[in-house]
């Protein structure tokens, strides 16, 4: 170990299968039926769940210290705690509209394990005293879709949720589930937009205020949104406890995180670890470091949207706090990783392109902002750039933030910062005309 790493931490698989899974592997994963999830000790959590008032289920995952997973790491339990004294119908929402670059994992666990996240659904859904819940899932899961379905009637016809027809069998929860699919953009995939597509619209994100989901959510009632690796956490804290759960990652950083490791390495798939688990050490114990012996680069170490790191800086814990203090963030866990070979203004291009393109064109800051950062970075790419021209981009980046109803323009903005900040060289290099990666 690296000196600096963070301790060693034991691993405790709970999500995955023992193995972890390549991703030539993942075609090939067949669904948990619902026998064997109960042979396993699945809807238990559920069982215990309705014998426990809903205030003392969120006060254990409050206790759990569980955070989000979808990329903010927002407290769980703060989330529900806001949408449970309101009146009226509520509302749940699990997100699995995942489309970000280098990120797979909410694909494998709506593959792998459908019923895991139906109790985890549920389970929520009666902790904040929602009558519906919704399972968002990126539409173009087609095989994804299909087993969830499967698995929901598997589980209603065993009584594990639905509002019985009169003189029916009750079920454990009075909770109804259904299925919604998203455009499959990646501006989809936030949380306000997924709102509007479920309400039937195009995916558009709303302004906040004063559309927060907690207050004002679907059908214009109190929602709770959490994406689904955050409610496939829920089953086993209540069956094992939170205690148990504690006992994983660090004290501000609880549990596992399932890390989707991509780009320029010898092993790229899914690696679920305990948070705290060295960046370092993932890429390259678990991941095999770079291929055909090259030297690695630079990581994105929560997807696109968020800070890049140069390789000497990588030596730092996967926690939520830790990855800030680096001055970048966990976001989604999709780690990016890139070797000497790449050209970073190449890079930084490259997702500039892609933000363009996903935006939903309702902020003209957001459209015109990522195009015209586009535009200039290809024009230094191309070696007809100026000095001027290479100021511009930093200035763009820092003129930009904050200016869209969502992220998508501040996570563009972050990306390329990042990039021109470590790697300024290579801008002024292209200047010049000597690109050393090309």
């Amino acid at each position: 170990m690296m000196p600096g790493c963070c301790p060693e931490i034991s691993v405790v698989t709970r999500v995955l299968t023992d193995r972890d899974v390549p991703l030539n592997q993942l075609e090939k994963v067949v669904p948990l039926g619902l026998a064997d999830y109960v042979g396993r000790g699945g809807y238990r959590a559920l069982e215990i769940a309705s014998n426990t008032p809903p205030a003392d289920i969120i006060k254990q995952i409050e206790r759990s210290g569980l955070r989000g997973r979808g990329g903010a790491g927002f407290l769980t339990a703060k989330k529900w705690t806001m949408v449970y004294p309101s009146k009226g119908k509520k509302y749940l929402c699990c997100n699995a509209a995942e489309d970000e670059p280098g990120t797979f994992k909410d694909r494998y666990l709506l593959r792998v394990n459908p019923h895991q996240i139906i109790e985890g659904v549920i389970i929520a859904a009666y902790a904040i005293g929602a009558s519906e819940a919704y399972l968002y899932i990126n539409g173009n899961y087609k095989e994804e879709v299909a087993f969830m379905e499967q698995a929901l009637q598997a589980s209603k016809e065993a009584g594990f949720w639905g509002v019985p027809s009169h003189g029916g069998k009750p079920t454990a929860m009075q909770v109804v589930l259904k299925i919604c699919k998203s455009p499959g953009t990646y501006v989809a995939g936030e949380e306000t937009a997924l709102l509007e597509v479920i309400e039937g619209r195009v995916a558009a994100p709303r302004q906040k205020p004063p559309y927060y989901p907690a207050r004002r959510g679907l059908f214009g009632m109190p929602t709770a949104v959490n994406n689904v690796e955050t409610l496939a956490n829920v089953p086993h804290i209540l069956r094992e406890g939170d205690a148990w759960f504690r006992g994983i990652g660090t004290e501000s950083a609880t549990g596992t995180m399932i890390f989707t490791v991509t780009g320029d390495v010898c092993r790229p798939g899914l690696y679920e670890r305990p948070l705290g688990t060295s960046l370092h050490d993932l890429i390259y114990i678990d991941a095999g470091g770079a291929t055909d012996r090259r030297r690695l680069k630079a990581v994105f170490p929560g997807g696109p949207s968020n800070t890049l790191l140069p390789v000497d800086q990588i030596n730092v814990p996967l926690a939520f706090d830790a990855l800030q203090a680096a001055g970048s963030a966990l976001g989604t866990g999709a780690v990016i990783v890139m070797d000497d070979t790449v050209c970073m203004v190449r890079i930084a291009i490259q997702y500039a392109r892609f933000f363009n393109r996903e935006s939903c064109g309702q902020c003209p800051p957001c459209v015109l902002g990522t195009a015209r950062l586009a535009e200039i970075m290809e024009k230094i790419e191309a070696g007809e750039g100026t000095e001027k021209d290479v100021l511009l981009v930093g200035e763009l980046c820092t003129m930009v933030k904050g200016r869209g109803y969502c992220y998508l323009l501040t996570g563009a903005a972050i990306a390329v910062e990042s990039i021109f900040r470590h790697f300024r060289a290579e801008y002024d290099a292209h200047i010049v005309g000597k690109c050393r990666a090309a």
